[in-house]
């Protein structure tokens, strides 16, 4: 049972019944391709259930129109053209354009603690925090986030790297969170192409600026294979990526308007036509449209650098915060080797999942926030239903789902989550989910541990520390939640008589597992 666990902390948000039960049935490896290889494409019944219970306050007063109500999920199956029709209106209030982003957020939780496909929803939440996109920098961005979660972020989770980029760089969301829609020749907006660069792909570890001036000092430039970049690598490709906008029937500057569609368009009177020079490779002037921008996206794609960086994070994300250098190559080797196979970053998570590394890594890496309340909310089975208040309360454990402010994305550190306000604000969340005025989720206390009224305080105990953590437990744990219960009684004798108080003296000491040492790691 202590090996399930350890592998459904890595490959799922933590462990409950049905997946254990999967798991034992069918052995690891099985386990891991079903997971890499979901057998629908539409959601599971459970998803779909937990989605249609799905009530979203919108509460706003605009120009005197005050509105509040409970809607169920609306947007997300909407195409791009249809979410641009219906709120990119100058007439619609800030709150309903943000809405199709907010019921994102909704359905991420739901999958997260419902989903029986739990690797496709970690290598989602892991793709959207490495492209990160802040929701709140502009209402456009997040009217069009639902097509950008299901059409680029969870197409592209387990397929080929270069396609996933191109999408990623022609989506309405990271276009206008980064300001390549507005980016013409002379000068061109940097923003896009610095974090192309910096973050999506070779990464701070080969920026060489520090080093070198001149692009041809970089070693190996003058073949046309630099071992890094420099700022004048990022001016460039800002070049080739000016005429990718988004055809949003604004003004083209040049006498005439966009299409009003929401979708990728590129515009040739605002490319900067002139010959360019990106990673020590030259490009004539006057390409064919986006050809410039294509040939950048190959350069970074396919850079050795880049390779490294992915498989760094990803060796991060499932083994610890310092994988070895040995696990790295492994994973480096199988990301440029399959460089141009539509499952190449299947290949390079499976590559990871199955090595030794991986199999002695339990408890090397700390949950965040999120990680932590989906876990508790899978293994107790509580009946989950996010709500803004939820989003609200989530916020201030420091974890802002689809909210953080820099496009770095949240930290993937233990340094970062475990300082005393950080920890504070993780004990007071899983406390707050099992109080009683907190509306987002429902328990059963009988459920989830077989009460006996003969079973003594230390058998309860036992019982409860299991089936959180699927392990016995240590001895200073076991000793305080039993004294916790026991409130200085003995611990041989049975709880209290009256069922309700004890069914929430039982939930009471359920938040305390969950806010053990041993339930904050993974």
């Amino acid at each position: 049972m202590v090996i399930e666990t350890t592998i459904l902390n890595k490959i799922a948000y933590g462990h409950n019944a049905r997946d254990v039960k999967q798991l034992e049935k069918i052995g690891f490896k099985n386990y891991l391709e079903e997971q890499l290889n979901p057998v629908d494409t539409k959601e599971d019944p459970s998803v779909l259930e937990q989605l249609s219970a799905i009530k979203i306050v919108v509460e706003y007063n605009d120009k005197g129109k005050k509105v509040n109500e409970a809607r169920p999920i609306q947007h997300l199956n909407k195409t791009q053209a249809d979410l641009w029709r219906d709120l990119y209106k100058n007439t619609i209030s800030y709150r309903e354009k943000v809405q199709p982003a907010v019921e994102v957020m909704a359905s991420t939780w739901v999958r997260a603690v419902y989903s029986r496909w739990q690797l496709r929803e970690i290598m989602v939440l892991f793709w959207h925090n490495h492209f990160n996109i802040n929701i709140t920098k502009d209402e456009r961005a997040a009217l069009s986030f639902p097509t950008y979660d299901k059409e680029v972020i969870r197409r592209h989770a387990f397929g080929n790297f270069r396609a996933f980029l191109e999408d990623v760089a022609q989506s309405a969301p990271m276009q206008y969170y980064l300001n390549n829609a507005s980016s013409q020749a002379s000068p061109a907006n940097e923003n896009y192409a610095r974090e192309l660069f910096e973050l999506h792909t070779l990464g701070r570890d080969a920026y060489m600026n520090n080093l070198y001036n001149r692009w041809r000092e970089v070693p190996g430039a003058l073949e046309g294979k630099p071992t890094g970049y420099i700022d004048e690598d990022v001016y460039e490709a800002a070049r080739a990526f000016t005429g990718w906008t988004i055809a949003d029937g604004s003004d083209n500057e040049k006498g005439g308007k966009f299409p009003n569609t929401g979708a990728f368009h590129y515009f040739e009177g605002w490319h900067d036509n002139y010959q360019k020079r990106v990673l020590g490779v030259e490009m004539p002037p006057n390409q064919s449209p986006l050809t410039d921008g294509k040939k950048v996206l190959d350069l970074v794609a396919f850079h050795p650098a880049t390779a490294r960086h992915i498989c760094k994070k990803l060796c991060q994300r499932f083994i610890s915060d310092a994988p070895s250098e040995g696990v790295i190559q492994q994973a480096v080797d199988v990301f440029i080797k399959n460089q141009k196979a539509p499952d190449q970053l299947k290949q390079v998570i499976r590559t990871i999942l199955l090595s030794d590394d991986c199999a002695k890594s339990a408890g090397q890496k700390t949950k965040t926030p999120f990680e932590l309340l989906a876990s508790f909310f899978r293994v107790t089975e509580a009946e989950f239903t996010p709500t803004m208040d939820f989003f609200w309360l989530m916020n201030r454990t420091g974890y802002t789902l689809f909210e953080w402010a820099t496009p770095t994305g949240h930290p993937d550190r233990a340094d970062y989550w475990l300082n005393a306000n950080m920890m504070l604000a993780r004990w007071n969340m899983i406390n707050i989910a099992t109080a009683d005025w907190q509306k987002f989720t429902k328990w059963d206390v009988k459920k989830l541990i077989s009460l006996n009224s003969e079973a003594s305080i230390s058998k309860l105990t036992d019982i409860l520390i299991k089936k959180l953590l699927n392990t016995e437990g240590s001895l200073v744990l076991k000793n305080a939640v039993a004294n916790f219960i026991a409130e200085g009684g003995s611990l041989d004798e049975p709880p209290l008589d009256d069922e309700k108080e004890l069914e929430k003296k039982l939930l009471q000491a359920v938040a305390l597992v969950g806010m053990s040492p041993a339930f904050q790691v993974r």
